[in-house]
């Protein structure tokens, strides 16, 4: 249990402790890649005894000398997992909430630094998915593609010659490739100019999501943009679009804050200030309001009115205030009011300790 406690206990990864290009707005890469084993069925399908059987092929994989070159990994059946941990873990956006709610046999490999995440038996036997700070796309593709040739020389993969890598859903046929970045776009919000953005994406064959994923709310004006298409274009095609395209977004975010600066300080200057002073003495506070101050401080932070908070500060804190991370920290279950007072606390206390930091 202490590799459990390891990988839950800390809401910062290892690998958001360091600054990436453009990590003023982009918070995030990731690259994930969908694959199944040949001659097994697809884990909706597939039997206690066929799911068992996947998980034992792919844990023999660890033990190759190749993998460990590139970190140490430790495997986690999600049968060992509380309800809670699984939480944590979805939070820390290290298995998704299918894999979550998922009893048969499914698991998660995670790297020392939580860079690298590898689900298995979730919606597909495998799910290889490499993170990055800041806009770093093309580097997780590379790292992504090393650990996928690495399996693909020990496992036989579902494959077929015109259709490509074969998958559970229909949509990630062909390369089985997802590629999305985490960006904050505050300025293109308070300008409105953020729909019209938004808009413009999705007719370029990207989807725009919230912080979870599909379905999800984008709550802190962050937003995930990924490909929709994975059939009929090569994986490099897939990631220079997006690399294309969020640049564009990350220069129209950076004109949007220069023409707040310019022709609205004084009231910009006053919505930081004033989510700051929320943050720091508020009792209590719901999660969505402390997306939005937080957001609005890290706003605060990039412009130059803030210099009391860290950056890595604000990434610990999207974690540390999530309703399973709470609940974790405060050793018992916890009712949505007092989520709310303890979330408030939290807070305070991480303000406080920015602040005697510097």
């Amino acid at each position: 249990m202490a590799e459990v406690h390891r990988f839950t206990e800390n809401a910062l990864s290892d690998w958001m402790k360091g600054d990436g290009p453009d990590s003023d707005i982009v918070i995030s890469s990731r690259i994930r890649i969908a694959r199944n084993v040949r001659a097994y069925p697809f884990p909706m399908l597939a039997t206690n005894q066929q799911s068992k059987e996947v998980l034992d092929k792919v844990s023999e994989v660890l033990g190759n000398e190749e993998l460990d070159t590139i970190s140490r990994f430790t495997l986690l059946p999600l049968s060992e997992l509380d309800e809670l941990k699984r939480r944590v873990l979805v939070e820390k956006h290290l298995i998704s909430p299918a894999l979550a709610n998922e009893s048969r046999n499914g698991a998660v490999i995670l790297s020392d630094n939580e860079s690298i995440s590898i689900m298995v038996n979730e919606e597909d036997h495998l799910r290889i998915q490499c993170l990055c700070p800041g806009f770093q796309i093309k580097e997780a593709w590379d790292l992504a593609n090393q650990i996928d040739d690495l399996f693909e020389s020990h496992l036989e993969y579902a494959f077929d010659e015109k259709r490509g890598y074969m998958t559970s859903c229909p949509t990630n046929v062909g390369t089985g490739i997802r590629a999305s970045v985490m960006i904050h776009l505050p300025a293109l919000v308070l300008t409105q100019q953020i729909n019209r953005i938004l808009s413009a994406i999705t007719q370029v064959g990207l989807a725009v999501r919230g912080l979870y994923g599909e379905g999800s709310e984008a709550l802190g004006n962050l937003f995930q943009i990924s490909n929709q298409i994975t059939l009929g274009q090569s994986e490099e095609e897939i990631i220079d679009n997006l690399h294309s395209v969020v640049r564009q977004i990350i220069e129209h975010e950076r004109a949007a804050r220069q023409k707040l600066a310019q022709e609205s300080r004084a009231k910009l200057l006053d919505r930081v200030s004033r989510s700051f002073g929320i943050l720091s003495y508020a009792a209590i506070m719901d999660s969505k309001e402390a997306a939005q101050r937080l957001s609005d401080v890290r706003l605060g932070i990039d412009m130059g009115f803030i210099k009391k908070v860290s950056p890595q500060a604000l990434n610990e804190l999207l974690v540390m205030t999530q309703p399973g991370f709470l609940q974790q920290t405060a050793g018992e279950k916890l009712s949505p009011e007092e989520r709310d007072i303890r979330r408030a606390q939290l807070i305070r206390d991480k303000m406080s300790e920015s602040d005697e930091a510097r």
